[in-house]
């Protein structure tokens, strides 16, 4: 809305295979890691079928290295038993092989900031600690503070140490020309 851009876009919360129509654009940020690795190829053929023949997909994920990705899927984490039971962290190479299997989508770049990503979580953290009496009288017991704060340091070390990343997947129609620029 402050940029004026209100009748340009929808957030839409709904189950991605529910979704019909036509956008020029699609955005998911973070929503990957629910999907499942048996259910990428369906992900990403979704996705190309919202698309229109010029469209364009904008793909933020957490991932999982490529080297460790196949010992991933046979674990279970602090993650995946806490805090997002049944999620999946994909590797960069399981979401190309994925949008290669079903769509006719081609990752255009990828960028990695996991890296950076850490700092935000350290700062998350501390403001969630310099809030702690506000956010205990909102209802969160004591447990349930110690739990979040753990989880921002796991994930926080997991994006410094490089255990963990966070990319950004552009991903092109055919006709996608992205020398034009995208649409004002």
């Amino acid at each position: 809305e402050t940029l004026g851009m209100a009748d340009r876009s929808s957030i839409v919360k709904q189950d991605y295979r529910n979704l019909s129509g036509e956008f020029d654009r699609v955005v998911s940020i973070e929503m990957i890691e629910a999907v499942g690795h048996e259910f990428l190829p369906t992900y990403f053929s979704k996705i190309a079928d919202l698309l229109t023949t010029d469209g364009a997909a904008m793909i933020q994920a957490i991932t999982m290295p490529d080297h460790r990705y196949s010992q991933y899927l046979k674990e279970v984490d602090y993650i995946r038993t806490r805090v997002f039971p049944g999620s999946n962290v994909p590797s960069i190479s399981a979401m190309v092989e994925a949008v290669a299997q079903k769509s006719d989508l081609r990752p255009t770049n990828i960028f990695d900031f996991g890296y950076h990503y850490a700092r935000t979580l350290r700062e998350w953290r501390i403001r969630f600690l310099e809030n702690e009496d506000k956010i205990a009288k909102l209802g969160y017991d004591e447990n349930f503070r110690r739990a979040w704060v753990y989880y921002l340091c796991y994930c926080e070390a997991g994006f410094e140490e490089g255990y963990t990343g966070d990319v950004h997947l552009l991903l092109t129609k055919p006709a996608c020309n992205l020398a034009k620029g995208f649409p004002a």
